[in-house]
C-alpha cells in the first residue's frame, strides 16, 4: 500500500520532552523517544516480555523502560537490564527503525526488508534555518487516506473556492492561472502564476502592499512530503522568475505521513518573511495558515467519506489535475518496483 525505500515523517524534535511518544506509521505502532543524552530512538512500540506498549513505560537514561516490568531498552532496541535477573536472553529485543532530526524535523526510514539502509541523509527545510523566515508548525490527524491529501496540496485552483477567507482570493483566477507541470524520477513540479491579481485576506494582513499583486505557487512533490513555495510582490515590481525575488513569502512544509491505509498523520510547517514596517506577523501567518488547512482537512474527510457512499461512480478529470495525476503515478510505480 505505501512506498518504502525512503524517508518519512514521523514528528517534530520539540515533541520529544519528558515522556515516550507513540505514534502508528505505515501501519505500524512505534514508540519516539529522547535519551537523557539527548539521543532520539525509534522502537516498535511492544515490550518482548509480556506484550505491554512501551509507550506505557518511561524514560530511563539512556533508554527507555517497560512500565510493566521495568524492561530497558537500549535506542538500538537490544534490552539491556532486567531487574531482579543477571542474564539477559539474546532474544530479548525488539526491533529499532533508523531515525534522524533534520531541521527540526523527525524522519524514520522505511525500507522493504529488515536491512535496508537509508540510500542518503534524511530531506532538508531550508526554510526553518533561513535568518529571512520565522515558522511554526502543527499536527492534523486525517481520516482519509493520503493520497487524497497529495491531491490536494498539487492543485492549488481549490484556494479560491474553500479558503475565502484567508489564501482565497477570486476563485476564477485561480482556476485560470497559467499552470506548468514538471517531473524528473519521483519529483513532481507544479508552478503556477496569478498576475495583477488582488490580495487575499492572509497577505494584505502580513504585508503592506501597495494594490493589485503577481502572485505565485511553486509545488514540489517528493513522495513522503512536498515542500510549497507562496506569495507575492507589487504587481509589475519584479519578475516572477527571478530566484531572487522579494515581497511576501510563505514556505511550507508538509509531511503527508500515512497512519493507516485509511488515515493519515499530516506534519506541517509554515515559515513567512516580514515587511520592515510589519515585522511581527508570524503568529497571524501560522493562525491563518491553521485555519486554512483545518478547512482542507474538513473538506477531504467528507470527500472520503463520499467516496466510500459511492464506491463505483467513476470520476472524471479536468485540466486542474495534471499535477496530482503525475503524483499518483509516481506511488503506483514504488509500489509496483516494490512488488
Amino acid at each position: 500500500m505505501f512506498p518504502l525505500n525512503q524517508w518519512y515523517v514521523a514528528g517534530f524534535a520539540w515533541e520529544l520532552q519528558d515522556k515516550p511518544l507513540a505514534r502508528t506509521l505505515l501501519n505500524q505502532p512505534i514508540v519516539l523517544f529522547r535519551t537523557a543524552g539527548g539521543e532520539i530512538a525509534a522502537l516498535e512500540d511492544r515490550c518482548c516480555h509480556r506484550g505491554v506498549p512501551l509507550s506505557c513505560g518511561a524514560i530511563d537514561g539512556a533508554g527507555i523502560r517497560c512500565g510493566y516490568h521495568g524492561l530497558l531498552y537500549a535506542p538500538s532496541g537490544v534490552c539491556i537490564e532486567i531487574p531482579g535477573q543477571l542474564k539477559i536472553p539474546g532474544k530479548a529485543k525488539v526491533n529499532a527503525y533508523t531515525s534522524a532530526v533534520r531541521n527540526q524535523v523527525i524522519w524514520i526510514w522505511f525500507g522493504a526488508d529488515a536491512d535496508s539502509q537509508p540510500s542518503g541523509p534524511p530531506p532538508e527545510v531550508p526554510a526553518h534555518d533561513d535568518p529571512r523566515y520565522r515558522y511554526k508548525g502543527g499536527i492534523f490527524h486525517y481520516q482519509a487516506p493520503y493520497q487524497l491529501i497529495h491531491d490536494n496540496l498539487l492543485d492549488l485552483s481549490h484556494v479560491g473556492y474553500v479558503h475565502g477567507k484567508t489564501i482565497g482570493g477570486n476563485a476564477r483566477a485561480h482556476m485560470e492561472a497559467p499552470t506548468t507541470v514538471t517531473s524528473d524520477g519521483d519529483h513532481v513540479r507544479v508552478v503556477r502564476w496569478m498576475k495583477s491579481s488582488l490580495p487575499p485576506a492572509t497577505y494584505s494582513a502580513a504585508w503592506p502592499f501597495k494594490g493589485a499583486i503577481d502572485r505565485w505557487q511553486e509545488i514540489d512533490f517528493k513522495g513522503s512530503h512536498l515542500q510549497i513555495f507562496t506569495g507575492a510582490v507589487d504587481a509589475g515590481a519584479e519578475p516572477l522568475d527571478d530566484p531572487l525575488r522579494g515581497g511576501f513569502h510563505m514556505r511550507g512544509f508538509h509531511g503527508i505521513t500515512p497512519e493507516t491505509d485509511t488515515t493519515t498523520h499530516y506534519f506541517w510547517t509554515m515559515a513567512s518573511s516580514a515587511h520592515p514596517d510589519q515585522p511581527d506577523n508570524a503568529e497571524l501567518v501560522y493562525r491563518q495558515t491553521e485555519q486554512t488547512f483545518e478547512e482542507d482537512r474538513v473538506i477531504i474527510e467528507a470527500q472520503y467519506r463520499n467516496m466510500r457512499q459511492f464506491p463505483d461512480a467513476p470520476m472524471v478529470d479536468i485540466h486542474v489535475d495534471a499535477g496530482a495525476n503525475r503524483a499518483r503515478r509516481v506511488i503506483a510505480m514504488q509500489i509496483a518496483e516494490q512488488a
